[in-house]
């Protein structure tokens, strides 16, 4: 039989051409985004709602209202499509607005949101800290002793929490000798992994001569260990931690997931994998000052000190990530635009986005599958697309 099967139709490629060696470029990246399940060991966060979600929300004439990001006008629907979205969900005053999906995308799938991860992550954290289980200010050695030889054997979990280790690595994505390709087989992102653990490699890690906390430098290792500490804090497994803390309380009403290694350490620099509409509940509970559904879920001055309040603008002037937001700060890995709308954000490559602006009290969830893990211009237009946006639901 020489015909193309269903997958193929979708998709434009098979599925025996996806493998574990280019799950991350495009095209495959359309599919592999919305299945990390099939390429790599991933955990279950088991959600708590029985029933199904409300159905997707057409956006209407939206899709056709002009926005101007670039060089010229085009309609909102022609700039998802340029951006590579697959999946966008807006919410305003807590209510859902419209959901857009790409034709390979389905209403309900689960999508990789890579670094926003990091921002759920810091959530637990937050939480934790309000539970007295967890000090954001110990020494990393309180909760791994292990750490003493590692560049953290002299970093504070605050240092870790705000990118501003000292740290020794670079995020050179594309490179297949770097240490972060080492760093991508001990994940099981990359061929060859098994060898080497997550908690192994990152204990290998060396740090540079300047002292901790001066320069915000973005190092995905220090989200990994943030779940480390988590659970040595806690006792729990990261995934138990996630489901009884967050998942459940906020009544995500689908199931998540997360990438683990080999000794099962949750990957939680970038592994989750959510619903859109259940990205935008993060962001909504978020905008709401830690609560959902009327319940407490964050601790209040936690969210204040995370999106408003708290980080150091000396460390993130001194940074690379100055272009994106001049006036910003980076707190509990969560960005604050230092824009007069309050916005703040996290941020995912390959342009996974939640973005809360408080001043209009919409939530944006975008998920997509750029071509190139990062893209600075168009990450200003996302933002300038973000901000167009707000204006016209």
């Amino acid at each position: 039989m020489t015909g193309k099967t269903a997958f193929e139709i979708c998709h434009g490629f098979r599925r025996n051409e996806v493998l574990l060696s280019n799950w991350r470029e495009s095209p495959f990246n359309r599919w592999s985004f919305q299945n990390l399940g099939e390429l790599v060991p991933t955990a279950r966060v088991a959600a708590a709602w029985a029933g199904a979600e409300a159905p997707a929300k057409d956006f209407g004439g939206l899709l056709g209202e002009k926005v101007s990001v670039a060089s010229a006008p085009e309609t909102v629907a022609e700039f998802l499509i340029r951006s590579s979205t697959d999946a966008l969900t807006v919410m305003k005053g807590g209510k859902v607005i419209g959901d857009w999906f790409a034709p390979y995308m389905e209403f309900g799938a689960r999508h990789i949101v890579f670094s926003i991860s990091k921002s759920v992550t810091a959530i637990i954290a937050g939480i934790l800290e309000g539970e007295g289980v967890f000090d954001p200010e110990a020494p990393v050695t309180t909760y791994i002793p292990e750490a003493a030889g590692s560049a953290y054997g002299d970093a504070s979990t605050r240092h870790v929490l705000d990118m501003s280790v000292s740290l020794d690595f670079e995020e050179a994505y594309l490179d297949p000798e770097s240490a972060f390709a080492r760093y991508r087989r001990a994940t099981l992102w990359n061929p060859g992994g098994g060898t080497e653990s997550l908690r192994e490699f990152i204990l290998t890690l060396q740090r540079l001569a300047e002292p901790h906390g001066q320069v915000f430098r973005y190092r995905s290792p220090n989200s990994d260990l943030l779940g480390l500490l988590l659970e040595r804090a806690s006792g729990q497994r990261f995934s138990d931690l996630m489901r009884e803390k967050l998942w459940l309380p906020l009544g995500a009403v689908s199931e998540a997931s997360i990438g683990v290694d080999m000794e099962g350490t949750a990957r939680t620099a970038g592994g989750i994998s959510v619903t859109p509409r259940d990205l935008a509940r993060i962001g909504e509970m978020m905008r709401q000052g830690g609560t959902a559904n009327g319940r407490r879920i964050a601790p209040e001055a936690w969210v204040r000190d995370t999106v408003s309040t708290g980080g150091s603008a000396e460390a993130w002037q001194r940074g690379t990530m100055l272009p994106l937001f001049p006036q910003g700060r980076y707190r509990n890995k969560w960005y604050q635009s230092g824009k007069p709308n309050g916005a703040y954000c996290g941020i995912g490559i390959h342009g996974q986005w939640l973005y809360v602006d408080p001043k209009a009290e919409v939530v944006i969830a975008k998920m997509s599958s750029q071509p190139e893990p990062v893209d600075d211009p168009l990450d200003l237009e996302i933002v300038a697309f973000f901000e167009a946006l707000t204006q016209l639901v």
